[in-house]
């Protein structure tokens, strides 16, 4: 597997040790703001995020919740929600990378939800500060399910591994 790191020296895993002086071509992966995401995709914007919160309301709204529960419980396993899915956008694990599975958004969604639910205007104000302060934008749910939301325009996680 190639790594694009805009030039920083990377090498490739040898017995659990990256080679420091080896420069990698431009691969399936690259570096972004301190996460390896695959090329083509980006970290969502703090624009698109704040979107998908809203057009979450929305859908939430039109499909008188149940349906959007239903929806999302279809798409989880795609590390997408329905606000998500309409945006273009998945849940991404940098740690394993690989797109989030459906346990992972389950975490994600029901966990960090109860957690922004019970707390309510303090939690969502500290998730907001997280969201907008960390440089992979990362929300309370997000850091609760080991996730970053990524764009995903040229549709390069759509058969990916969960």
């Amino acid at each position: 597997m190639a790594v694009a790191v805009f030039g920083a020296p990377c090498g490739p895993v040898a017995g659990g040790h990256r080679d420091p002086t080896h420069r990698l071509e431009l691969g399936e992966v690259a570096l972004r703001r301190g996460v390896v995401l695959p090329v083509g995709v980006q970290l969502a914007s703090v624009g698109r995020r704040i979107g998908a919160f809203f057009l979450g309301l929305v859908l939430s709204i039109v499909t008188l919740g149940i349906g959007y529960l239903i929806w999302g419980l279809v798409i989880w396993g795609r590390g997408q929600t329905p606000a998500l899915q309409v945006l273009g956008m998945r849940c991404w694990r940098p740690e394993v990378g690989r797109v989030a599975g459906w346990w992972r958004m389950a975490l994600r969604e029901v966990i960090g939800g109860l957690v922004g639910g019970i707390l309510s205007l303090i939690t969502e104000l500290i998730s907001l500060i997280l969201f907008v302060s960390t440089k992979e934008h990362r929300a309370l749910h997000d850091m609760i399910g080991g996730t970053v939301v990524v764009h995903d325009p040229n549709k390069v996680l759509v058969n990916a591994p969960t």
